[in-house]
């Protein structure tokens, strides 16, 4: 099992802080997971195994305690005295009126409360109202490479690992199956991608009809990196069809996607007027082995976009606000939002060795006037400053090297 650090930091840096502490990420990205490992390390600080109290909510032993006000009796009556509990509710949304269950529990100053969900549901407005200011969330998404790279320590050749992250899931069940039976990943992938789509979107709003969703899903998995808007997608997918979608209709499947964190915004931000632009912006695919079946995925094509979506997700567990950049009339890939209120600005692309696409790349940054950090992120080997801005071989700064 891969230790995701970088998430077992924050839950340490959370502990017995005064907030409720939730989880959220696509299903099968790791989270039930994750508490396990950190209800493990409570036990071995010294915490006594009577003072963890752990449900996970797809198990067929926790079924009878899906209503809230139950569930809420049964823990407290393992609350025997004033020492701190910590009580871990795995896919919590699968509570009837959970937000009671939680609001209840965390009124209790011996509790500190960690949950989890597989969409946005958890956080929705009545949530988020009913808890303002009363909790953090902590989102997973599927193994970083440097996570990839651990799990796969065995191969030395770090170029050669990379072409085959670019392709494959890095869904933390698909890498383990990867590594034993090649064939199963896509059946695997197939699994999760029909459990999204029908319980989290289809089920939840309740859809009838899929196939423009999946129409929908189609063009975006295959646009990852580009700017789209509802309109556009529209004006293409009406295009010599007999069954017409409305840009409406299209904008609630991307809110449904972006709620079930299949997809990834980065709205369009400009950087010399400093405002969020309203028209087209990028989206990004939790995990890239999804394109597998849902898209025709050649391994050798749109490797740049690809490189795009890898550098996203690094830039979100990094941590800040990741938005797509305009500066005049030039393309920005990403402007990163950091929590100090300071700035970074990212180019991307798989090289620069043709003069002419280095120039396109470096010479978006020229008209910038702060003095932020600027990087050009590529697959070249070299790693150099070139007019103040730096040159980073991507793999090198995946790993951190």
């Amino acid at each position: 099992m891969i230790n995701r650090e970088i998430y077992l930091a924050k839950l340490r840096q959370l502990r017995d802080q005064n907030l409720i502490k939730v989880v959220t990420g696509i299903r099968r990205s790791g989270k039930s997971t994750l508490l396990e490992a950190f209800k493990n390390e409570l036990a071995t600080s010294g915490v006594a195994r009577k003072n963890i109290i752990f449900y996970n909510f797809e198990e067929r032993e926790s079924l009878h305690l899906i209503k809230w006000a139950t569930l809420y009796d049964e823990i407290i009556k393992k609350i025997t005295n004033e020492k701190k509990y910590y009580v871990f509710l795995d896919e919590v949304q699968l509570v009837n009126d959970f937000e009671k269950l939680v609001n209840a529990l965390f009124t209790k100053k011996n509790i500190d409360l960690y949950v989890t969900g597989s969409n946005a549901y958890l956080l929705s407005s009545e949530l988020a109202t009913l808890l303002t200011g009363r909790y953090i969330a902590i989102n997973i998404q599927t193994y970083s490479f440097a996570e990839y790279a651990l799990a796969y320590y065995k191969e030395k050749n770090t170029d050669k690992l990379f072409r085959q992250y670019i392709n494959t899931s890095a869904f933390p069940e698909a890498v383990n199956l990867a590594q034993s039976n090649e064939t199963l990943v896509n059946d695997y992938l197939q699994a999760i991608y029909d459990t999204v789509i029908g319980k989290d979107i289809a089920e939840r709003y309740k859809l009838r009809n899929l196939h423009n969703l999946h129409r929908v899903i189609s063009f975006v998995f295959d646009s990852v990196g580009s700017y789209i808007s509802p309109t556009n997608i529209a004006a293409t997918l009406n295009k010599n069809s007999k069954k017409t979608i409305s840009h409406n209709t299209i904008n609630k499947y991307l809110d449904f996607l972006v709620k079930s964190y299949v997809l990834y915004p980065a709205p369009r931000y400009d950087i010399k007027g400093k405002e969020l632009l309203t028209v087209n912006q990028k989206y990004y695919l939790v995990d890239l082995g999804l394109k597998n079946i849902v898209t025709t995925n050649r391994h050798d094509t749109d490797l740049g976009h690809k490189l795009e979506n890898i550098v996203y997700f690094e830039l979100l567990r990094r941590g800040g606000k990741v938005y797509a950049g305009k500066n005049n009339n030039k393309e920005i890939d990403f402007v990163v939002q950091k929590p100090n209120n300071e700035r970074e600005y990212y180019q991307v692309a798989f090289t620069v060795n043709d003069e002419k696409t280095f120039e396109r790349e470096i010479s978006a940054f020229r008209n910038i006037r702060d003095n932020y950090p600027k990087y050009l992120l590529t697959l070249d080997y070299d790693n150099v400053s070139i007019e103040g801005i730096q040159k980073r071989n991507v793999i090198d700064w995946l790993l951190n090297l």
